[in-house]
């Protein structure tokens, strides 16, 4: 690990000092601009003028924040706010800057000339995280989940991200990888032994392990149909016949006149996408055409398109006019669903609508306690509250954030090739073959595992992942 985190800090020139922004780029009320490399004080040195007497740079304790003049000899460009981290106790691990000025564009600018002016080179996207990841700072699994912590825009996108950075997940990786290091050295003490036929590893206690370790595999492998939807926003598919108020429910849950609403049936020929979060969940709503027969070519790969996105959906919100429609037409149209579905494991909402224009109480769903049925009007409003609580319930109990989810495809890749390396192994126990043939099977499932962390790496695979992050992360 230690040579190979040599040989890419080369690769990526690591003896530079870089700089960037850390803000987005704009003007508002303030700036962050970071540096770091090991000629970082040198060059804030030449900008920088503390306001404290007699104190200078090279002296500045670690931790520490200073307010002082930034200039370009005589001419001062700002007063503001230098922080200083000294390495090794910093995000890269090497001594880093933080410069607090005014958010004005030309002063940012300015700034990073000037920093440029006297050594320092422009950042690459991701650099700073990549400098952390290279100094052991994180693995590469927490170093992809500080990507996604800056990317997430709900509660539990957040949770996943910070659990990720925090190690968690890598804990998992590094203990399974450790046992299995542990039994390939014994394994492989058997090949110093070859006319002895000694045994050192009790193949019994390495299946029992496999066993142990595919099922942690299996269950990491199921978390990502979650942890896919938690990190991109839980599809919701609004399906029904046309003119029932799908697009008037959409308009209704964002707040917004998001869908053109007509009471000319097949208005909406194409499905129209909306996110809104909700007690820090993302949803992803999904409007669709009107499900009938028609001859009309375009509604008709409307049409088509809904059933596509029924299968993309983990919620199905199925509206209905509860004035015109039957229990007995509503399980008809279930059951011509299923012969459209490629998998089952949806939820499925009854959302009966335009309750605004009932004459009396619909008894005849009350025995209809197969699915969660809403009744709401969508064009006053009424019950959409109840209708998203009952769409956060749904996720929450589908999903359960004490157990560790992963969310990263690149993730997902390593482990399912590890567990077919260590089916591979199981079955050269069982035909009993060579220490030799079953060590070279064990060490491919340790170079996935290592994939996941990064003690196993690349260039190409931490450039891919790195180029992905913001410009001064």
């Amino acid at each position: 690990m230690e040579s190979n985190l040599n040989t890419l800090s080369e690769m990526f020139k690591m003896e530079s000092t870089i700089c960037a922004p850390a803000t987005p780029q704009g003007t508002g009320a303030i700036a962050i601009i970071r540096l770091s490399g090991p000629d970082t004080f040198r060059i804030i040195g030449k900008v920088f003028q503390p306001s404290k007497s007699g104190l200078r740079v090279e002296d500045m304790k670690s931790h520490t924040v200073h307010l002082g003049n930034f200039h370009d000899e005589d001419e001062i460009i700002d007063e503001g706010l230098l922080t200083v981290f000294l390495a090794p106790h910093s995000y890269t691990g090497q001594d880093v800057a933080e410069i607090s000025c005014h958010g004005s564009r030309y002063i940012q600018n300015t700034l990073l000339a000037l920093l440029m002016k006297h050594g320092a080179v422009m950042a690459k996207p991701g650099e700073f995280t990549l400098r952390a990841f290279l100094n052991g700072k994180m693995d590469l699994s927490q170093a992809e989940a500080v990507a996604d912590l800056v990317n997430a825009e709900a509660r539990l996108a957040h949770q996943l991200a910070i659990r990720q950075m925090r190690g968690g997940f890598s804990s998992e990786i590094q203990q399974m990888r450790q046992k299995l290091i542990d039994f390939t050295s014994l394994i492989e003490l058997e090949l110093d032994f070859p006319e002895e036929d000694v045994e050192f590893a009790n193949r019994e206690h390495l299946l029992e392990l496999l066993c142990e370790i595919r099922e942690k595999l299996h269950n990491l492998i199921e978390s990502f149909r979650y942890g896919n939807v938690i990190k991109h926003g839980i599809p919701v598919a609004i399906i029904g016949k046309p003119n029932v108020g799908k697009s008037t429910l959409l308009n209704a849950l964002l707040n917004e006149d998001r869908a053109i609403v007509s009471e000319i049936p097949g208005t909406t020929r194409d499905s129209i996408e909306d996110t809104m979060v909700i007690e820090g969940i993302t949803f992803r709503f999904i409007d669709t055409a009107g499900l009938r027969q028609s001859e009309e070519p375009i509604e008709s790969l409307g049409i088509e398109r809904t059933y596509e996105k029924i299968n993309q959906a983990r919620i199905i919100l199925y509206v209905f006019d509860v004035n015109q429609t039957t229990i007995e037409e509503i399980k008809e149209n279930l059951e011509d669903f299923q012969h459209h579905l490629t998998n089952f494991d949806k939820k499925f909402i009854l959302v009966a609508n335009k309750i605004d224009l009932l004459i009396e109480s619909p008894r005849q769903f009350a025995d209809f306690v197969e699915l969660d049925t809403v009744f709401i009007s969508a064009k006053r409003n009424e019950n959409i509250q109840q209708l998203t609580d009952l769409l956060v319930n749904t996720v929450n109990e589908q999903i359960n954030t004490d157990v560790t989810i992963i969310s990263n495809a690149r993730h997902l890749e390593a482990i399912q090739k590890t567990d077919l390396a260590l089916q591979k192994v199981e079955s050269d126990i069982k035909q009993n073959l060579s220490p030799d043939l079953l060590s070279v099977d064990i060490r491919s499932a340790l170079y996935y595992l290592g994939e996941i962390t990064g003690s196993i790496s690349n260039e190409d695979i931490l450039e891919n992942i790195f180029s992905k992050f913001c410009i001064g992360k």
